[in-house]
């Protein structure tokens, strides 16, 4: 997979017994085994990561991913060095909110 991205300066960021994650200024790219432990499916170990920009734009969509249906897979908070929100729409995708 690292072909597909090795023109875009990613460089590793993380590397912790389940997940592994490249990242640069624009982007991240992660391979992980699901959180959960079940079985990797649509929706669960595939994850859509928005770089917002601030913390107070992740808290903002990720109350209002709440208000909408959507439910929480993380209240925000720092991880992996940034500061981020998980949240699962109606069909169960998970999304990462994060500066």
């Amino acid at each position: 997979m690292m072909r597909f991205f090795k023109d875009c300066g990613l460089v590793k960021a993380h590397d912790e017994g389940r997940m592994t994650l490249w990242a640069n200024e624009e982007m991240m790219f992660a391979v992980a085994e699901p959180f959960d432990e079940r079985p990797a499916t649509h929706g669960n170990g595939t994850m859509l990561g928005l770089n917002l920009g601030s913390a107070a734009e992740v808290d903002r969509l990720y109350e209002l991913a709440l208000e909408l249906g959507g439910s929480s897979d993380g209240e925000p908070g720092v991880r992996s060095g940034r500061y981020s929100a998980y949240i699962r729409d109606s069909d169960q995708n998970k999304i990462c909110l994060f500066e």
